[in-house]
Protein backbone atom coordinates (compact mmCIF):
# COMPACT_ATOMS: atom_id res chain seq x y z
CA UNK A 1 0.00 0.00 0.00
CA UNK A 2 1.61 3.59 -0.72
CA UNK A 3 2.50 5.65 2.34
CA UNK A 4 0.70 8.92 1.78
CA UNK A 5 2.26 11.86 3.17
CA UNK A 6 1.21 15.44 3.78
CA UNK A 7 3.60 18.35 4.24
CA UNK A 8 2.10 21.50 5.82
CA UNK A 9 4.67 24.63 3.86
CA UNK A 10 5.69 24.41 0.43
CA UNK A 11 8.77 26.34 0.79
CA UNK A 12 12.56 24.72 0.25
CA UNK A 13 12.41 22.37 3.55
CA UNK A 14 9.06 21.11 2.83
CA UNK A 15 9.81 20.32 -1.04
CA UNK A 16 12.77 19.00 -0.21
CA UNK A 17 11.20 16.25 2.02
CA UNK A 18 8.76 15.48 -0.53
CA UNK A 19 11.55 14.89 -3.18
CA UNK A 20 13.60 12.74 -0.72
CA UNK A 21 10.26 11.25 0.34
CA UNK A 22 9.77 10.28 -3.42
CA UNK A 23 13.37 8.99 -3.80
CA UNK A 24 13.04 6.32 -1.32
CA UNK A 25 12.50 2.72 -1.82
CA UNK A 26 8.62 2.83 -0.53
CA UNK A 27 5.53 3.42 -2.09
CA UNK A 28 4.82 7.61 -1.09
CA UNK A 29 1.91 9.54 -2.52
CA UNK A 30 2.62 13.61 -0.42
CA UNK A 31 0.46 16.00 -0.94
CA UNK A 32 2.13 20.00 -0.34
CA UNK A 33 -0.28 21.97 1.74
CA UNK A 34 0.34 25.89 1.76
CA UNK A 35 -1.90 28.59 3.00
CA UNK A 36 -0.54 31.10 -0.04
CA UNK A 37 -1.75 30.99 -3.79
CA UNK A 38 2.20 30.29 -4.70
CA UNK A 39 4.57 27.73 -3.44
CA UNK A 40 8.27 28.05 -2.85
CA UNK A 41 8.14 30.45 0.57
CA UNK A 42 11.11 32.04 1.52
CA UNK A 43 12.46 31.82 -2.04
CA UNK A 44 9.41 33.83 -3.16
CA UNK A 45 8.43 35.93 -0.30
CA UNK A 46 12.09 36.21 1.45
CA UNK A 47 15.01 36.77 -0.49
CA UNK A 48 15.63 40.15 -1.56
CA UNK A 49 14.02 41.28 -5.38
CA UNK A 50 17.30 42.01 -6.94
CA UNK A 51 18.93 38.77 -6.41
CA UNK A 52 17.67 36.72 -9.08
CA UNK A 53 20.87 34.37 -8.77
CA UNK A 54 19.58 33.08 -5.46
CA UNK A 55 15.92 32.50 -7.13
CA UNK A 56 17.22 30.36 -9.50
CA UNK A 57 16.60 27.16 -7.10
CA UNK A 58 13.01 28.02 -7.33
CA UNK A 59 13.51 25.73 -10.98
CA UNK A 60 15.05 22.60 -8.78
CA UNK A 61 11.91 23.02 -6.76
CA UNK A 62 9.77 23.16 -9.67
CA UNK A 63 10.74 19.85 -10.86
CA UNK A 64 10.08 18.25 -7.27
CA UNK A 65 6.33 19.52 -7.67
CA UNK A 66 6.06 18.39 -11.26
CA UNK A 67 6.44 14.56 -10.20
CA UNK A 68 3.51 12.60 -10.27
CA UNK A 69 3.59 10.98 -6.46
CA UNK A 70 3.84 14.93 -5.38
CA UNK A 71 0.70 17.34 -5.19
CA UNK A 72 0.56 20.86 -4.59
CA UNK A 73 -2.28 21.88 -2.71
CA UNK A 74 -2.39 25.73 -2.11
CA UNK A 75 -4.42 28.45 -0.78
CA UNK A 76 -4.90 26.18 2.47
CA UNK A 77 -4.59 27.44 5.80
CA UNK A 78 -3.34 25.08 8.48
CA UNK A 79 -5.97 25.42 11.58
CA UNK A 80 -8.66 26.92 9.50
CA UNK A 81 -9.19 25.23 6.74
CA UNK A 82 -7.98 21.72 7.74
CA UNK A 83 -7.00 20.54 11.48
CA UNK A 84 -4.37 18.10 12.25
CA UNK A 85 -7.12 15.49 13.10
CA UNK A 86 -8.57 16.36 10.02
CA UNK A 87 -5.02 15.38 8.18
CA UNK A 88 -5.03 12.32 10.14
CA UNK A 89 -7.78 10.71 8.41
CA UNK A 90 -6.27 11.19 4.63
CA UNK A 91 -2.57 10.80 5.59
CA UNK A 92 -0.38 8.20 7.43
CA UNK A 93 1.86 10.74 8.30
CA UNK A 94 2.56 14.33 8.66
CA UNK A 95 5.18 17.10 8.22
CA UNK A 96 5.35 20.53 9.23
CA UNK A 97 7.48 23.28 7.28
CA UNK A 98 5.89 26.23 8.15
CA UNK A 99 9.37 28.25 8.40
CA UNK A 100 9.92 31.53 10.66
CA UNK A 101 8.23 34.43 9.34
CA UNK A 102 8.00 37.06 12.49
CA UNK A 103 10.78 38.85 13.61
CA UNK A 104 12.31 38.64 16.71
CA UNK A 105 12.02 41.70 19.41
CA UNK A 106 15.84 43.21 20.57
CA UNK A 107 14.24 44.06 23.86
CA UNK A 108 15.36 47.59 24.23
CA UNK A 109 13.77 51.02 25.14
CA UNK A 110 11.46 52.62 22.49
CA UNK A 111 11.12 48.93 20.56
CA UNK A 112 7.16 50.01 19.81
CA UNK A 113 7.67 53.58 18.72
CA UNK A 114 6.18 54.41 15.09
CA UNK A 115 8.67 53.62 12.20
CA UNK A 116 10.43 51.31 14.27
CA UNK A 117 10.23 47.90 12.44
CA UNK A 118 10.91 44.24 11.87
CA UNK A 119 12.70 43.61 9.38
CA UNK A 120 10.40 40.19 8.08
CA UNK A 121 7.69 43.10 8.00
CA UNK A 122 9.34 45.38 5.57
CA UNK A 123 11.02 42.25 3.43
CA UNK A 124 7.04 41.15 3.24
CA UNK A 125 6.14 44.14 1.36
CA UNK A 126 8.52 44.44 -1.09
CA UNK A 127 8.50 40.87 -1.73
CA UNK A 128 4.42 41.80 -2.26
CA UNK A 129 3.26 39.22 0.29
CA UNK A 130 -0.18 38.84 -0.09
CA UNK A 131 -1.31 39.22 3.34
CA UNK A 132 0.50 42.00 3.88
CA UNK A 133 -0.47 46.21 3.61
CA UNK A 134 0.48 47.17 -0.15
CA UNK A 135 2.04 50.30 1.32
CA UNK A 136 5.03 51.29 3.77
CA UNK A 137 5.16 54.50 5.72
CA UNK A 138 9.37 55.79 5.10
CA UNK A 139 8.41 58.82 6.48
CA UNK A 140 9.97 62.18 5.43
CA UNK A 141 13.64 61.05 7.33
CA UNK A 142 16.91 60.56 5.33
CA UNK A 143 18.63 58.48 8.03
CA UNK A 144 17.73 55.25 8.92
CA UNK A 145 19.56 52.48 10.93
CA UNK A 146 19.27 48.97 10.66
CA UNK A 147 20.51 46.58 13.60
CA UNK A 148 21.86 43.31 12.65
CA UNK A 149 24.77 41.85 10.67
CA UNK A 150 23.30 38.77 9.15
CA UNK A 151 22.81 38.81 5.15
CA UNK A 152 18.63 40.01 6.05
CA UNK A 153 20.17 43.07 7.39
CA UNK A 154 22.08 43.22 4.47
CA UNK A 155 19.37 43.15 1.91
CA UNK A 156 17.00 45.30 4.08
CA UNK A 157 20.38 48.10 4.07
CA UNK A 158 20.80 47.08 0.18
CA UNK A 159 16.63 48.19 -0.41
CA UNK A 160 16.77 51.06 1.52
CA UNK A 161 20.11 52.86 0.13
CA UNK A 162 19.07 51.77 -3.75
CA UNK A 163 16.48 54.44 -5.65
CA UNK A 164 13.34 52.63 -6.59
CA UNK A 165 14.49 52.84 -10.32
CA UNK A 166 17.16 50.54 -9.72
CA UNK A 167 14.86 48.06 -8.32
CA UNK A 168 12.35 48.44 -11.44
CA UNK A 169 14.85 45.37 -13.02
CA UNK A 170 13.06 43.21 -10.68
CA UNK A 171 9.66 41.62 -10.12
CA UNK A 172 8.73 44.04 -8.38
CA UNK A 173 5.03 45.19 -8.74
CA UNK A 174 4.07 48.92 -9.06
CA UNK A 175 3.34 49.72 -5.67
CA UNK A 176 6.33 48.64 -4.40
CA UNK A 177 8.08 50.54 -6.91
CA UNK A 178 5.83 53.55 -6.09
CA UNK A 179 7.04 53.52 -2.28
CA UNK A 180 10.59 52.94 -3.12
CA UNK A 181 10.90 55.52 -5.48
CA UNK A 182 9.26 58.27 -2.90
CA UNK A 183 11.11 57.18 0.04
CA UNK A 184 13.97 60.53 0.88
CA UNK A 185 16.61 58.02 2.93
CA UNK A 186 20.18 58.81 1.85
CA UNK A 187 22.27 57.30 4.59
CA UNK A 188 21.38 53.72 6.35
CA UNK A 189 23.45 53.52 9.46
CA UNK A 190 24.08 49.38 9.93
CA UNK A 191 25.00 48.68 13.74
CA UNK A 192 26.87 45.56 14.89
CA UNK A 193 27.23 44.20 18.45
CA UNK A 194 30.52 42.30 17.63
CA UNK A 195 33.46 43.26 15.92
CA UNK A 196 33.90 42.26 11.84
CA UNK A 197 35.05 38.95 12.39
CA UNK A 198 32.07 38.00 13.66
CA UNK A 199 30.01 39.13 10.84
CA UNK A 200 27.49 36.46 9.33
CA UNK A 201 27.31 37.79 6.10
CA UNK A 202 28.04 35.75 2.85
CA UNK A 203 30.82 37.20 0.90
CA UNK A 204 28.40 37.08 -1.91
CA UNK A 205 26.13 39.34 -0.30
CA UNK A 206 28.75 41.54 1.05
CA UNK A 207 30.10 42.52 -2.44
CA UNK A 208 26.85 42.61 -3.84
CA UNK A 209 26.38 45.81 -1.27
CA UNK A 210 29.25 47.55 -3.58
CA UNK A 211 27.20 46.73 -7.18
CA UNK A 212 24.97 49.74 -6.93
CA UNK A 213 26.04 53.11 -8.93
CA UNK A 214 24.26 54.91 -6.55
CA UNK A 215 24.76 53.87 -3.45
CA UNK A 216 28.51 54.29 -1.62
CA UNK A 217 29.67 51.19 1.43
CA UNK A 218 31.38 53.06 3.94
CA UNK A 219 33.22 51.56 6.72
CA UNK A 220 34.01 52.94 9.66
CA UNK A 221 37.76 52.52 11.03
CA UNK A 222 36.07 53.20 15.17
CA UNK A 223 34.80 49.88 16.29
CA UNK A 224 36.89 47.64 13.71
CA UNK A 225 38.79 46.25 15.84
CA UNK A 226 40.44 42.27 15.47
CA UNK A 227 41.93 40.63 18.66
CA UNK A 228 43.83 37.25 19.07
CA UNK A 229 40.33 35.53 19.39
CA UNK A 230 39.21 36.88 16.08
CA UNK A 231 42.38 36.18 14.04
CA UNK A 232 41.60 32.17 15.52
CA UNK A 233 37.86 32.23 14.71
CA UNK A 234 38.60 33.32 11.28
CA UNK A 235 41.03 30.79 10.91
CA UNK A 236 38.48 27.53 11.41
CA UNK A 237 36.15 29.57 9.14
CA UNK A 238 36.87 30.44 5.63
CA UNK A 239 33.66 32.41 5.24
CA UNK A 240 34.24 34.73 8.04
CA UNK A 241 37.91 35.08 6.60
CA UNK A 242 36.58 36.27 3.27
CA UNK A 243 34.26 38.77 4.62
CA UNK A 244 36.63 40.02 7.23
CA UNK A 245 38.91 40.46 4.21
CA UNK A 246 36.27 42.66 1.95
CA UNK A 247 35.12 45.03 5.03
CA UNK A 248 39.24 45.33 5.52
CA UNK A 249 39.93 46.39 2.10
CA UNK A 250 36.98 48.79 2.17
CA UNK A 251 38.31 50.50 5.65
CA UNK A 252 39.64 54.14 4.60
CA UNK A 253 38.85 54.05 1.09
CA UNK A 254 38.48 56.85 -0.87
CA UNK A 255 34.55 58.21 -0.56
CA UNK A 256 33.31 58.85 -4.22
CA UNK A 257 30.58 61.28 -3.68
CA UNK A 258 27.52 59.22 -4.71
CA UNK A 259 24.18 60.33 -3.36
CA UNK A 260 23.17 57.21 -1.37
CA UNK A 261 25.31 55.59 1.63
CA UNK A 262 25.89 52.58 3.71
CA UNK A 263 27.46 53.13 6.64
CA UNK A 264 28.72 50.12 8.63
CA UNK A 265 29.32 50.59 12.44
CA UNK A 266 30.86 48.08 14.07
CA UNK A 267 31.43 47.30 18.06
CA UNK A 268 28.14 49.09 18.85
CA UNK A 269 25.11 48.10 20.58
CA UNK A 270 22.03 49.11 20.15
CA UNK A 271 20.24 50.24 24.16
CA UNK A 272 17.37 52.37 23.10
CA UNK A 273 15.39 53.44 20.16
CA UNK A 274 15.03 57.54 21.29
CA UNK A 275 11.47 59.16 20.27
CA UNK A 276 9.80 62.16 20.55
CA UNK A 277 5.76 62.42 20.32
CA UNK A 278 5.70 58.67 19.73
CA UNK A 279 8.00 58.70 16.80
CA UNK A 280 11.45 57.02 16.44
CA UNK A 281 13.98 60.14 16.43
CA UNK A 282 17.33 58.47 17.07
CA UNK A 283 18.96 55.49 17.94
CA UNK A 284 21.46 55.43 21.21
CA UNK A 285 24.61 52.77 20.83
CA UNK A 286 26.80 51.43 23.29
CA UNK A 287 30.18 51.12 22.45
CA UNK A 288 31.38 47.73 23.19
CA UNK A 289 34.92 46.03 23.34
CA UNK A 290 36.47 42.66 22.83
CA UNK A 291 36.88 40.41 26.03
CA UNK A 292 39.01 38.03 24.28
CA UNK A 293 36.86 35.03 24.08
CA UNK A 294 34.39 35.62 20.78
CA UNK A 295 32.16 38.09 23.08
CA UNK A 296 32.01 41.61 23.95
CA UNK A 297 31.53 43.65 26.83
CA UNK A 298 29.74 47.71 27.54
CA UNK A 299 32.03 49.89 27.83
CA UNK A 300 29.67 52.90 29.09
CA UNK A 301 30.42 55.33 26.11
CA UNK A 302 27.37 55.90 24.52
CA UNK A 303 26.65 57.49 21.21
CA UNK A 304 23.34 59.26 20.04
CA UNK A 305 22.41 58.74 16.13
CA UNK A 306 20.06 60.99 14.69
CA UNK A 307 17.85 58.57 12.20
CA UNK A 308 14.38 58.47 11.58
CA UNK A 309 13.32 54.89 11.36
CA UNK A 310 14.61 52.01 12.72
CA UNK A 311 14.88 48.07 11.22
CA UNK A 312 15.82 45.50 13.33
CA UNK A 313 16.72 42.47 11.47
CA UNK A 314 18.22 40.39 14.75
CA UNK A 315 16.14 36.94 13.47
CA UNK A 316 13.02 35.37 12.57
CA UNK A 317 10.90 33.18 14.92
CA UNK A 318 8.75 30.71 13.71
CA UNK A 319 4.96 31.11 15.13
CA UNK A 320 2.59 28.76 17.13
CA UNK A 321 0.60 25.76 15.19
CA UNK A 322 -3.13 24.97 16.46
CA UNK A 323 -2.70 21.44 17.71
CA UNK A 324 0.86 21.19 18.11
CA UNK A 325 3.41 22.01 21.13
CA UNK A 326 5.68 25.35 21.07
CA UNK A 327 8.70 26.19 22.49
CA UNK A 328 8.08 29.69 23.60
CA UNK A 329 11.59 30.26 24.18
CA UNK A 330 13.48 29.16 21.07
CA UNK A 331 10.50 29.44 19.15
CA UNK A 332 10.50 26.23 16.99
CA UNK A 333 8.05 22.91 17.88
CA UNK A 334 9.92 20.55 20.37
CA UNK A 335 11.31 17.98 18.64
CA UNK A 336 14.19 15.18 18.36
CA UNK A 337 15.48 14.94 14.89
CA UNK A 338 12.10 16.11 13.55
CA UNK A 339 10.24 13.63 15.66
CA UNK A 340 7.74 15.96 16.81
CA UNK A 341 7.70 15.32 21.34
CA UNK A 342 4.29 16.61 23.39
CA UNK A 343 3.64 18.25 26.49
CA UNK A 344 3.77 14.79 27.93
CA UNK A 345 7.89 14.54 27.06
CA UNK A 346 6.49 11.30 24.44
CA UNK A 347 6.28 11.57 20.86
CA UNK A 348 2.91 12.89 18.98
CA UNK A 349 2.34 9.72 16.42
CA UNK A 350 3.19 10.23 13.03
CA UNK A 351 4.02 14.06 13.07
CA UNK A 352 6.76 15.27 12.08
CA UNK A 353 8.80 18.73 11.58
CA UNK A 354 11.89 20.31 9.68
CA UNK A 355 13.15 23.37 8.35
CA UNK A 356 13.53 26.48 10.36
CA UNK A 357 10.61 25.58 12.89
CA UNK A 358 12.36 22.47 13.61
CA UNK A 359 15.88 24.10 14.35
CA UNK A 360 15.63 27.33 14.15
CA UNK A 361 16.20 30.23 11.58
CA UNK A 362 20.29 29.29 10.90
CA UNK A 363 21.73 28.23 8.17
CA UNK A 364 21.62 28.72 4.16
CA UNK A 365 18.55 27.10 1.93
CA UNK A 366 20.43 24.60 0.85
CA UNK A 367 21.14 23.51 4.75
CA UNK A 368 17.20 22.50 4.73
CA UNK A 369 18.04 19.49 2.66
CA UNK A 370 20.08 17.42 5.20
CA UNK A 371 17.84 19.32 7.77
CA UNK A 372 14.95 17.14 5.50
CA UNK A 373 16.91 14.13 5.28
CA UNK A 374 17.03 13.34 8.86
CA UNK A 375 13.08 14.27 9.48
CA UNK A 376 11.93 11.73 6.01
CA UNK A 377 14.60 8.79 7.80
CA UNK A 378 12.21 9.15 10.88
CA UNK A 379 9.04 9.30 8.90
CA UNK A 380 10.30 6.00 7.03
CA UNK A 381 11.31 4.04 10.02
CA UNK A 382 8.17 4.83 12.28
CA UNK A 383 5.56 5.75 10.56
CA UNK A 384 2.46 3.07 10.32
CA UNK A 385 -0.34 3.40 7.73
CA UNK A 386 -3.23 4.54 9.92
CA UNK A 387 -5.11 6.71 7.38
CA UNK A 388 -8.75 6.15 6.90
CA UNK A 389 -9.33 7.79 3.62
CA UNK A 390 -6.53 7.31 1.59
CA UNK A 391 -7.31 8.84 -1.73
CA UNK A 392 -6.92 12.11 -3.20
CA UNK A 393 -10.31 12.52 -4.19
CA UNK A 394 -11.08 12.17 -0.44
CA UNK A 395 -9.13 15.21 0.63
CA UNK A 396 -10.43 17.33 -2.29
CA UNK A 397 -14.11 16.37 -2.08
CA UNK A 398 -13.24 17.62 1.89
CA UNK A 399 -11.89 20.73 1.04
CA UNK A 400 -14.71 21.71 -1.52
CA UNK A 401 -16.99 20.81 1.35
CA UNK A 402 -15.64 23.02 3.69
CA UNK A 403 -15.75 26.02 1.35
CA UNK A 404 -12.05 25.85 0.64
CA UNK A 405 -10.69 27.34 -3.19
CA UNK A 406 -7.65 25.54 -3.01
CA UNK A 407 -5.06 25.90 -5.87
CA UNK A 408 -3.74 22.98 -7.64
CA UNK A 409 -0.54 22.69 -9.46
CA UNK A 410 -2.20 23.66 -13.11
CA UNK A 411 -4.01 26.89 -11.54
CA UNK A 412 -0.19 27.93 -9.97
CA UNK A 413 1.47 27.35 -13.79
CA UNK A 414 -1.34 29.59 -14.72
CA UNK A 415 -0.45 32.46 -12.02
CA UNK A 416 3.04 31.61 -12.81
CA UNK A 417 2.22 32.44 -16.69
CA UNK A 418 0.35 35.38 -16.04
CA UNK A 419 3.65 37.30 -13.88
CA UNK A 420 5.52 36.10 -17.05
CA UNK A 421 3.41 38.00 -19.51
CA UNK A 422 3.27 40.97 -16.94
CA UNK A 423 6.83 40.75 -16.82
CA UNK A 424 7.49 40.68 -20.93
CA UNK A 425 5.07 43.77 -21.51
CA UNK A 426 7.45 46.00 -19.35
CA UNK A 427 10.51 43.93 -20.51
CA UNK A 428 11.41 42.21 -17.38
CA UNK A 429 11.53 38.44 -16.76
CA UNK A 430 8.25 38.72 -14.61
CA UNK A 431 5.91 41.00 -12.70
CA UNK A 432 4.81 39.58 -9.31
CA UNK A 433 0.70 39.67 -8.63
CA UNK A 434 0.59 41.24 -5.04
CA UNK A 435 -2.42 40.34 -3.40
CA UNK A 436 -4.22 37.21 -3.10
CA UNK A 437 -7.50 37.98 -5.11
CA UNK A 438 -4.87 38.96 -8.08
CA UNK A 439 -3.53 35.33 -7.88
CA UNK A 440 -6.38 33.37 -7.45
CA UNK A 441 -8.03 35.58 -10.18
CA UNK A 442 -4.99 34.47 -12.76
CA UNK A 443 -5.90 30.90 -11.37
CA UNK A 444 -9.55 30.58 -11.74
CA UNK A 445 -9.22 33.11 -15.79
Amino acid sequence: MTLRVAVVGAGPAGIYAADILTKSDVDVSVDLFERLPAPFGLVRYGVAPDHPRIKEIIKALQRVMAKPEVRFVGNVDFGTDVKLEDLAEFYDAVIFSTGAMADRDMRIPGEDLKRSYGAADFVSWYDSHPDVPQTWDFGDGTHTAVIGVGNVALDVARVLAKTGDEMLVTDIPAQVHAGLKAKKITDVHVFARRGPAYAKFSPMELRELNHSPNVEVIVHPEGFEVDDHSMEHIAKHKTHKLVLDILANWVGRDIEGKDHRIHLHFMEAPSEILGENGEVVGIRTERTELVGDGSVRGTGEFTDWPVQSVYRAVGYASSPLPGLPFDEKNFVIPNDGGRVIGIDGEFVPNTFVTGWVKRGPVGLIGHTKSDAAETVGHVLETTTETATARSTEDVDAFLRERGVDFITLTDWEKIDAAEIALGEAQDRLRVKLPTREDMIGAARA
